[in-house]
C-alpha cells in the first residue's frame, strides 16, 4: 500500500503554528509577570505615601500616649479588614497605634535591623490574610526631652495585585489571541510566497512532459537550483538514450529489409510451384517479423509528451483511404467520409499515419461492404470514429483485444500488435480509444485526440 504524499505546505503551517503558540505562551507569561512587578511598584509606591502621611501626623501626647494629628484619608482604613492597613509600634515599651481596620489584630513584623529612613518590604501571613505586603519604615519623634524610635507600618492585601493580574491575564488572552491569527496569516502568506517557486517548477517540468519545452528555466531561487540543474541533467540523458534507441531501431530494420524482400521472393515462387500452405506459413512468419519490426520502429519514434507537433487528421485519413481503394480488398468496400471538422491534432505525422492506417486497414478487412470514418469536434479534442458492418465484437473480446497479441480475428495474418502499436501512439499523445458496437452491428473504434492548440494533462 503505497503512503499518501506529505505536505511541505502543511507541515511548514504546523511548524509555524507551533512558534507562535510558543512564543504567545511566552509573551503572555512575559507580560503578566511584568505586569505584576510594575503593579506591585506602584502599590509600593501608594503604600510610601501612606507611610509619610503617617510619619508627618503621629506625635507624642502629653499623657504619653501615640497619637495622630489627623486621619488618613482612604476611607478603607477604617473598615474593618478591608484589605488595607496601618500600624505604628514602640519597640521600646511596646506602645502601639493601628487603624480600625486592623480591629484587635497585629501586624507581625519580621525581626530585621531597621535604621532610621530606610524602608524595607516584607510579605507575611496573618490571621485575617492569606498574604499582605508591607512596606516599614523607622522614624524617631520627640517626647518632651527624649527621642522615640518609631516603626511605621502600611500593609495591603497582596490579593489585590494578584487580582489585578488576573484581570490582565484575562483581558490580555483575546489580545493575543488575535495577534496569534494575524502572526498565522503572515506565516501562510510568507509560506505560500516560498512556495511559489515549486509551483513554477511544476508548471516548467509539465510543460516539459507535454513537449513544450526542452529543458528546464535555470533562472530560478538559489535553494532549488540544484534540483532543476538534475533534472536538465536527466533529461539530457534521456534524449541520449532514445537517440540510441532509435538509430538501434533503425539499424535493425535495416537489417531485416533484405531478408524478408527474400523471403517475398521465395514465397512468390513457392505459389507457383503450387506449394501454397508452405507458402501462406512463411508469408504468416514474414508478415509477424514486418509487424514486429514496425513496432520497434514506432516505438523508436515516438517522443513521449511531444505536443509540439500539429498535424491534419482530416488530411491523414484522405490520404490513407486513397492507398485502400485502390487495393484489391479496398474496391470492393465503400468508405464512407463525415469530416464535420478539420482540426489539427498534436501528434507526429508519421505517428497519426501509423493510428489510422492500423485502424482503417482493419476495417477494411473485416468490414462486408461498408466503413464510415467520421471527424468531429469534442470540446478541446478531435473525435475520430471509425466503424464497420462487419461481424463485430462482443465486450470480452474487445477488452483482449486492447491487450497485446491479440487479433482481430483468429484466422487473421497479423501479428496482432497493430493495436499495440496504436495505444502507445495514443498514450504518448494523451489521446484515447474506445472499442464499442457500431450502429451497423460491426466495429467501432473511437479516438480522442487533443487538438494542437490544447494538450490534456497527463494522469
Amino acid at each position: 500500500m503505497t503512503s499518501r504524499p506529505r505536505s511541505l505546505r502543511i507541515r511548514l503551517l504546523l511548524i509555524s503554528a507551533g512558534i507562535v503558540i510558543i512564543a504567545l505562551l511566552v509573551t503572555g507569561a512575559g507580560l503578566t509577570k511584568i505586569f505584576e512587578r510594575h503593579s506591585e511598584r506602584r502599590v509600593a509606591e501608594e503604600l510610601d505615601i501612606f507611610l509619610d502621611q503617617l510619619s508627618g501626623a503621629v506625635q507624642w501626647s502629653v499623657d504619653q500616649r501615640l497619637s495622630l494629628t489627623r486621619d488618613l484619608a482612604d476611607p478603607r482604613f477604617k473598615k474593618v479588614f478591608s484589605g488595607l492597613y496601618w500600624q505604628i509600634r514602640n519597640d521600646q515599651n511596646g506602645s502601639l497605634l493601628r487603624s480600625r481596620s486592623l480591629w484587635d489584630s497585629e501586624l507581625i513584623l519580621p525581626d530585621d535591623a531597621l535604621a532610621a529612613g530606610d524602608i524595607h518590604q516584607h510579605i507575611i501571613e496573618s490571621s485575617f490574610s492569606r498574604a499582605l505586603l508591607i512596606r516599614e519604615q523607622m522614624i524617631t519623634i520627640s517626647a518632651g526631652s527624649q527621642l522615640i524610635d518609631l516603626r511605621v507600618s502600611v500593609a495591603i492585601d497582596a490579593s489585590e495585585i494578584e487580582r489585578l493580574a488576573t484581570d490582565f491575564r484575562t483581558d490580555l488572552i483575546p489580545a493575543l489571541s488575535l495577534l496569534g491569527l494575524v502572526l498565522m496569516a503572515g506565516f501562510g502568506f510568507q509560506i505560500a510566497a516560498g512556495l511559489k517557486p515549486l509551483n513554477s517548477l511544476k508548471a516548467a517540468v509539465n510543460k516539459v512532459r507535454s513537449g513544450k519545452k526542452s529543458r528546464l528555466d535555470t533562472a530560478v531561487p538559489r535553494e532549488i537550483y540544484p534540483l532543476v540543474e538534475e533534472v536538465n541533467s536527466l533529461l539530457d540523458l534521456q534524449e541520449k538514450s532514445m537517440v540510441r534507441a532509435r538509430d538501434r531501431a533503425a539499424d535493425l530494420a535495416h537489417g531485416l529489409k533484405t531478408p524478408l524482400t527474400a523471403l517475398v521472393t521465395d514465397i512468390t515462387r513457392l505459389r507457383a510451384n503450387n506449394q501454397t500452405e508452405i507458402a501462406d506459413d512463411i508469408e504468416d512468419l514474414a508478415l509477424r517479423m514486418q509487424r514486429l519490426m514496425e513496432r520497434e520502429l514506432s516505438q523508436a519514434r515516438i517522443r513521449h509528451g511531444s505536443s509540439g507537433h500539429k498535424s491534419s487528421v482530416a488530411a491523414a485519413a484522405e490520404a490513407i483511404i486513397r492507398t485502400l481503394q485502390r487495393t484489391p480488398r479496398g474496391e470492393k468496400i465503400d468508405i464512407i467520409q463525415e469530416f464535420k471538422v478539420r482540426a489539427d491534432v498534436a501528434m507526429d505525422q508519421d505517428d497519426l499515419n501509423e493510428v489510422l492506417g492500423n485502424l482503417l486497414e482493419n476495417a477494411v478487412r473485416h468490414a462486408s461492404s461498408r466503413v464510415s470514418v467520421s471527424i468531429i469536434d469534442n470540446a478541446s479534442k478531435a473525435r475520430v470514429s471509425i466503424e464497420d458492418d462487419g461481424k463485430g465484437i462482443s465486450e470480452k473480446q474487445a477488452d483482449a483485444m486492447m491487450h497485446r497479441g491479440q487479433r482481430m480475428d483468429a484466422k487473421g495474418t497479423g501479428a496482432g500488435l497493430g493495436l499495440a502499436i496504436v495505444q502507445d501512439i495514443l498514450e504518448a499523445s494523451n489521446a484515447v480509444m474506445f472499442l464499442t458496437k457500431g450502429k451497423w452491428g460491426g466495429l467501432k473504434v473511437v479516438l480522442d485526440i487533443p487538438k494542437a492548440t490544447v494538450r490534456a494533462k497527463r494522469g
